[in-house]
């Protein structure tokens, strides 16, 4: 096997292995010399009263740049601004110097469903109503192993009641046993709120947040609503709420029990979710390799029906890139 090979399959550049297979040089380097302190540097007095000064109540509060000026109104030199700022980071005080709240860092969500009922995401979005203005608001609950559509619901507007009884009606309807079942949601005032929560902790029901500001995070639901709005019949505005609940009616029915969903093998979400799909991928099995057998020639090789992905991410853990620093110079070789 060529080098070239050989380091694509370890996931060793060709560098490092070129650079480990060098001869060491016969005259070791000499050691580098320490870098000289510039003359131009203070003292470690002049750096002690810097920073005494800095850190005296008169200038607590104050910035480098005001304490620059003030001392030259006052007569005073002790060092530059840079300096003054220099001799903060070396101490790791170059920050907001106020006791002020800060934004948290929210946590990557990472969510895996390998069978229906264990993850569920859920979001409302905005229908338009009759006038510029007015719009209804339609919760909804997706299956992200199945793509199905386990709950639906049309109301006048965002209510954090309304959202609890559509939670607890949608995990009561289909019997979800205790700690089972992750609920997944962005960011908005009824995913957060806190009697939602507390629902959740009484039903045993994980839940899981996006974080701000990045749709990705709730990539089914985003997905789903583009499939709703872009469809052909989607009107550009609603009547009335019954108009509403009438095409939310239709469009789920079709969206279950017709639609072909690509990430499912152009299953129905219908069969993945009640357990039909091992049938119809069977069935489409058998029609096409009778297509094969009737007319080989049209196929380069013998066709099968897609295969239904065993795991469902939100958030795949990211694997660790490969280090040639872990593997010994002489299993290079070796392997080479």
């Amino acid at each position: 096997m060529g080098w070239q090979a050989a380091c694509q399959a370890l996931g060793v550049p060709r560098a490092t292995l070129y650079r480990r297979r060098q001869a060491p040089p016969a005259h070791p380097l000499p050691a580098r010399r320490p870098r000289p302190t510039s003359k131009r540097a203070l003292s470690f007095q002049e750096r002690q009263q810097a920073l005494d000064l800095l850190h005296s109540p008169r200038f607590i509060d104050s910035s480098p740049a005001q304490i620059y000026a003030t001392l030259l109104d006052e007569g005073h030199y002790l060092c530059s601004i840079r300096t003054f700022y220099r001799l903060l980071q070396s101490h790791q005080e170059v920050r907001e110097r106020r006791n002020q709240l800060r934004h948290p860092n929210y946590q990557r969500p990472e969510l895996l469903a390998t069978a229906p009922n264990q993850v569920w995401t859920w979001d409302i979005t905005k229908l338009r109503g009759p006038i510029k203005g007015s719009h209804y608001s339609l919760y909804v609950i997706l299956d992200i192993y199945s793509r199905y559509v386990v709950g639906w619901m049309v109301a006048d507007g965002e209510s954090k009641s309304l959202a609890e009884r559509f939670i607890r009606e949608t995990i009561t309807k289909y019997s979800i046993p205790p700690g089972q079942l992750t609920l997944h949601a962005d960011r908005g005032s009824c995913m957060t709120a806190q009697t939602v929560a507390q629902l959740l902790a009484d039903l045993n029901v994980a839940k899981s947040h996006s974080r701000p500001h990045t749709s990705n995070d709730n990539p089914y639901s985003e997905a789903q609503f583009k499939t709703l709005k872009y469809c052909p019949p989607f009107p550009d505005r609603f009547v009335s709420v019954h108009e509403a609940k009438a095409f939310c009616r239709s469009f789920f029915d079709w969206y279950n029990n017709q639609h072909r969903h690509c990430g499912i093998a152009l299953l129905t979400p219908a069969d993945v979710h009640f357990g039909r799909a091992r049938q119809v991928l069977g069935q489409r099995a058998e029609t096409l390799e009778a297509a094969y057998k009737t007319h080989p020639e049209r196929f380069r090789r013998p066709p099968v029906p897609q295969h239904l992905p065993d795991a469902v991410w939100i958030n795949p853990p990211e694997r660790p890139a490969p280090n040639a620093s872990l593997i010994p110079q002489n299993d290079l070789s070796q392997s080479a």
